[in-house]
């Protein structure tokens, strides 16, 4: 089942790698709105590849793409695209971006592909089939306690509005873990989580495009996920709390202590 949908996001998901990969340190960018929310040339370009490919074979599918918005035709399926993730790190030529896709069938993500193309890792999951990093099975880690795991974050846009709320929880969970990173794309943090890279994660403001697809590939991996007040978690809230089994519970306790 969703055997063609899953090679329909690999098509586009690829076809969208190649693009960035050409215009990677090539591009100008503009703020959208702040000074910490970029969009670039490539942004719209790798958007326009995946959504054309996505049409060719689904011509009456919804979409709902970060630049695009929504396209809705009134369907039960929804496609989820961020062709970007991690606009800024792309900006400065540092190589943690990736192109986000996932598959909305009534209200439920069925299938998601996370692709960093710098570090050709294709990361793919379809529910109740497990998750893939470039075909080979990945599962979350076994650490067992939050002060032996390394997590991960990033900032929201309202950082520079709040910046006392925002590193208040940042210091949280800094002086909980053994370490915290923050390398600027959900996704990939979220996928790194499904490989056993890092241990737990957490963020707030995300948008559906930025988690919708690594959501199912983290749950598919045997990871767990909640809102900060450790509710049921759907790509539309407001905070995401993923971690391991073992140090989930223990995170969603450190988060709001």
């Amino acid at each position: 089942m969703w055997e063609q949908e899953l090679a329909v996001i690999r098509e586009a998901a690829g076809a969208a790698g190649k693009t960035l990969m050409r215009m990677v340190g090539k591009v100008g960018f503009k703020t959208k709105n702040s000074n910490t929310d970029l969009v670039t040339e490539a942004d719209i370009e790798a958007e326009k590849i995946i959504i054309e490919v996505i049409e060719k074979y689904y011509p009456n599918d919804n979409i709902l793409s970060e630049e695009a918005g929504s396209q809705d035709h009134m369907a039960e399926r929804t496609w989820i695209i961020d062709p970007l993730d991690g606009t800024t790190n792309f900006a400065h030529g540092f190589p943690f971006f990736a192109v986000s896709i996932a598959l909305e069938v009534e209200n439920r993500i069925v299938l998601g592909v996370v692709f960093n193309p710098w570090m050709d890792e294709y990361f793919e999951a379809v529910v109740g089939m497990g998750a893939r990093l470039n075909m080979n099975p990945i599962k979350v880690s076994p650490v067992p306690r939050l002060k032996e795991a390394l997590l991960c974050t990033g900032f929201p846009y309202s950082i520079h509005s709040e910046p006392d709320r925002v590193i208040g929880l940042f210091k949280k969970m800094v002086l909980k873990a053994q370490g915290v990173r923050r390398a600027g794309s959900a996704a990939i943090d979220l996928c790194y989580l499904a490989a056993g890279r890092i241990d737990g994660f957490w963020e707030e403001d995300l948008k559906p495009w930025d988690t919708a697809a690594a959501m199912v590939i983290v749950k598919e991996a045997g990871g767990k996920i909640c809102t900060f007040d450790g509710e049921s978690y759907t790509p539309y809230d407001k905070t995401i709390l993923a971690a391991n089994p073992h140090i989930y519970n223990e995170m969603i306790q450190a988060l709001n202590a």
